[in-house]
C-alpha cells in the first residue's frame, strides 16, 4: 500500500468514527434546540449524517479496504463540548442557548469540512475518481450545513442584540401583519414557559 493510500485509509477511519459519534449526538442537539428552524436543521442533518456513514463505507469498498473506524479524538472532544453546551444552555435564555448550540455545531462542521477536503484531495491524488466524487458530495453537504447554521443564527443574533439594547420589537413578527410588540422580558418569559 502506498503512503498516500495509507493516509487516505487513516482519514476515512477517523471520519467513520466521527460520523458515527454524530449520529448519537445530533438527536440531543435537536432536543435541546428552542428555535424550530434550528431543531429542524439538526434533525435533517442527522439523516444526512447517517448517509455520510454509508457513503464512507462505499469509499472503503471502492478502494478495496474494510470499513473499520479508528477513534477520532478530535470529534470526541467536540461532542463532549457539545454535551457541556447542552447542559449549560438549560440555564440560559432560549436565544442565547440556541446561539451556543449553533457555535458548538459549527465547530463540528468546520472539523468535518477540513477532514473531507483532505480525504478528497488524497483520493484525487490516487486517481480514485469515484471516491473523490463521493467525498465531494459529503463535503458539499457539510458546507451547506455550516451555511444553514449561519443563516439560522443571524436573526437570532440580531434579536438578542436588539433585546440587549432595550428594544421592544420581535423581529419574527415584523412584517407578519400582527403588529405585535412585546418587551424583551415578556418575550423571554413566554419562551421560557414554552420550554
Amino acid at each position: 500500500m502506498t503512503q498516500i493510500k495509507e493516509l487516505l485509509i487513516d482519514q476515512l477511519q477517523d471520519l467513520l468514527h466521527a460520523e458515527t459519534q454524530l449520529v448519537d449526538a445530533l438527536p440531543k442537539m435537536a432536543q435541546a434546540a428552542h428555535h424550530p428552524k434550528l431543531k429542524e436543521a439538526f434533525e435533517k442533518h442527522l439523516v444526512q449524517t447517517q448517509g455520510h456513514v454509508e457513503r464512507i463505507k462505499a469509499v472503503f469498498s471502492a478502494v478495496g479496504e474494510k470499513a473499520e473506524p479508528k477513534p477520532c479524538k478530535a470529534m470526541m472532544g467536540l461532542v463532549a463540548e457539545g454535551e457541556e453546551t447542552i447542559q449549560e444552555a438549560a440555564e440560559k435564555d432560549p436565544m442565547s442557548a440556541d446561539l451556543s448550540l449553533i457555535a458548538a455545531a459549527q465547530r463540528v462542521e468546520h472539523y468535518e469540512i477540513s477532514a473531507y477536503g483532505t480525504a478528497r484531495t488524497l483520493a484525487r491524488q490516487l486517481g480514485e475518481a469515484e471516491c473523490a466524487r463521493l467525498l465531494s458530495h459529503t463535503l458539499g453537504e457539510e458546507e451547506s450545513a455550516d451555511f444553514l447554521l449561519t443563516a439560522i443564527s443571524d436573526p437570532i443574533l440580531q434579536q438578542l442584540a436588539l433585546d440587549d439594547m432595550g428594544g421592544d420589537t420581535n423581529l419574527e413578527t415584523v412584517g407578519a401583519g400582527s403588529g405585535a410588540r412585546t418587551s424583551p422580558s415578556l418575550r423571554r418569559s413566554n419562551k421560557s414557559q414554552k420550554s
